[in-house]
């Protein structure tokens, strides 16, 4: 595609609009990243590691590798959750929390905040109960997420944290999208830069 830096690239099937992708390598493994509209000036790359048991493994290794000490392991649902399990999997932790989207009908005494992200476009709530909260009280949180870009979900889960007495030691992602690149209170494995409509990395 002209104008379009490796290692985006465009593939074209017969009678299907062609698609832009982004590769990279993330924790030693190469993946293609489909690129999404998010409005007609900004696209952004598709990190989605539902499914990919090679990259969940891989990356949650790489990500305790720099995790700083912690008691538990906090993400916001959903697409952190695979991340999160296999962190405490591999760190030996029987229990992780997760921040849900809805409050549902076991969770008691529940905690909310409000958060938008950059894939959605409506604001969400994030919640947790108080058994979550009795869980955090006084201990050593590490928040995990799979992207980090606005921070929203972030800073919203660390509002729940908190609120709930928890103490947050470090937020962590396996990316770290535009502008929370030059973050200094994240940890994070890879950057992925925005995207112009015509597949080209955004420059500044």
């Amino acid at each position: 595609m002209a104008g379009c830096p490796a290692p985006c690239h465009l593939t074209c099937f017969e009678g299907v609009e062609p698609k832009m992708f982004y590769t990279m390598n993330v924790a030693g493994l190469k993946r293609d990243l489909p690129l999404c509209r998010v409005n007609d000036d900004l696209y952004i790359g598709a990190f989605v590691i539902f499914g990919d048991v090679e990259l969940t493994v891989a990356c949650a290794r790489e990500l305790l590798k720099i995790a700083p000490e912690h008691d538990i392991l906090i993400t916001a649902e959903s697409k952190g959750i695979p991340l999160v399990y296999e962190m405490a999997r591999q760190h030996g932790e029987n229990r992780y929390l997760i921040a849900r989207k809805a409050a549902k009908l076991y969770m008691k005494n529940v905690f909310s905040t409000e958060v938008t992200s950059i894939t959605t476009e409506n604001r969400q709530m994030l919640c947790i109960d108080q058994d979550d909260a009795d869980f955090m009280r006084g201990k050593r949180v590490l928040i995990v997420d799979d992207v980090i870009s606005t921070g929203e979900s972030l800073k919203a889960v660390e509002k729940l944290v908190k609120q709930a007495g928890g103490n947050v030691v470090g937020k962590m992602a396996i990316l770290a999208e535009g502008a929370a690149q030059d973050r200094p209170d994240i940890l994070y494995l890879e950057k992925l830069p925005l995207f112009n409509p015509d597949g080209t990395i955004k420059q500044g």
